[in-house]
């Protein structure tokens, strides 16, 4: 069997540090015969050139649009908004399965152009468990980031830093007061980050997962002066915070992380505010008196790129390696396992969004 052309591209958000294949992992990809091209990336935090000294061929920033048709294009985050028909497969994290801003457009771009989304998100096991995720780490930064800010430590702008470095920040320093934390979605990928970054900070949070959050204790929660949020919901379920919540003259929460950042979708469990925190403005206060102040950045591995990258790609790249190959009928070709049931969800979403079968790709 002939293996894919992955062409693995620069991010185009400026904030984005990290990849999903490392050199160290290309070299793998390389030597079993995976015909691997990379775009120059001035921001990726492994320079280019460990690239090509593992045998990829370097190309540069954005020219994946030329690519040839049976490329498979390997990103993390949003693609740019050209070219409006896009004609390949592509790995990447899409979010626009569950109604979220721009999600009908990213769609359309597909369906217009024949491609194929084949979303990280869902590239899970036959139970349903992610294959590949970045949830530790943004756990373990939503959870410093709500430490630092409650303690008064944290600097804006973000910048990328290494975990050893972080963790010196978090360690508690004479004078600070004791907080109560609570992390919902416990269990998970991303609560067990943020249970992680509490200990280094010296705290021992509450944890709620399933059980907790089917009958939730509102007045429970308020009583946290930290909440982080690691749910990401599938179903419809009551909203954690409410807008109501936040005049609660009880309410003693002052520091809310959302590490899911599901704004906009209907599916968003804290429904009480519209856009993203950046890494130039990571802190929005939600309410002056008593003040509640939000975190809700994207991204936030992108903080750790080093680690978060290599825990990722050293998950992904067995399965670029198992990744089948177009056999003549476009983007169905030799996709099987977990890429074809990525598949599957792209060709539902597009069916369900914009009505669209696979027939009809390339002619809206």
């Amino acid at each position: 069997m002939t293996e894919p052309h992955l062409w693995l591209r620069h991010e185009t958000r400026t904030t984005e540090r990290r990849t999903p294949v490392v050199p160290d992992d290309a070299r793998r990809l390389v030597e079993a015969g995976v015909r691997l091209t990379v775009e120059d990336s001035p921001q990726r935090v492994h320079p280019t050139r460990e690239y090509e000294a593992v045998g990829a061929r370097i190309v540069p920033s954005g020219s994946w649009t030329s690519a040839p048709p049976d490329t498979v294009v390997l990103g993390l985050k949003e693609l740019p908004d050209e070219p409006s028909e896009l004609t390949h497969r592509h790995i990447f994290f899409g979010h626009a399965y569950k109604q979220q801003p721009g999600a009908a457009a990213l769609l359309r771009r597909f369906a217009a152009g024949g491609g194929a989304l084949l979303d990280l998100e869902y590239l899970a096991d036959d139970h349903g468990r992610r294959l590949a995720a970045f949830g530790f780490w943004a756990g373990y930064l939503g959870a410093a980031l709500a430490v630092l800010q409650h303690r008064g430590r944290l600097v804006a702008p973000l910048r990328p830093t290494e975990k050893g470095e972080l963790d010196e920040t978090l360690r508690p320093a004479p004078g600070d007061e004791e907080f109560t934390a609570l992390v919902v979605g416990a269990l998970g990928r991303s609560g067990r980050g943020a249970r992680a970054a509490f200990a280094v900070a010296g705290s021992d949070p509450t944890c709620w997962d399933l059980a907790e959050t089917r009958d939730l204790d509102r007045a429970a929660l308020l009583a946290h002066d930290v909440m982080v949020n690691c749910v990401l919901a599938t179903t419809p379920v009551p909203p954690f915070v409410r807008e109501a919540d936040l005049d609660d003259p009880a309410r003693r929460l002052r520091t809310l992380s959302d590490v899911t950042c599901d704004v906009g979708s209907p599916l968003n469990v804290l429904p009480v505010y519209d856009r993203t925190t950046e890494w130039t403005d990571p802190v929005r206060r939600l309410r002056k008196e008593p003040p509640l102040d939000l975190i809700a950045i994207d991204n936030l591995p992108s903080l750790l790129p080093r680690e978060s990258s290599a825990d990722f790609s050293a998950d992904l790249t067995p399965h670029l390696l198992d990744f089948g190959v177009d056999d003549g009928d476009g983007v169905t070709g030799g996709v099987g396992g977990p890429w074809g049931r990525c598949l599957d969800r792209f060709r539902e979403a597009a069916a369900r969004e914009l009505g669209v079968t696979e027939g009809e790709f390339g002619r809206v």
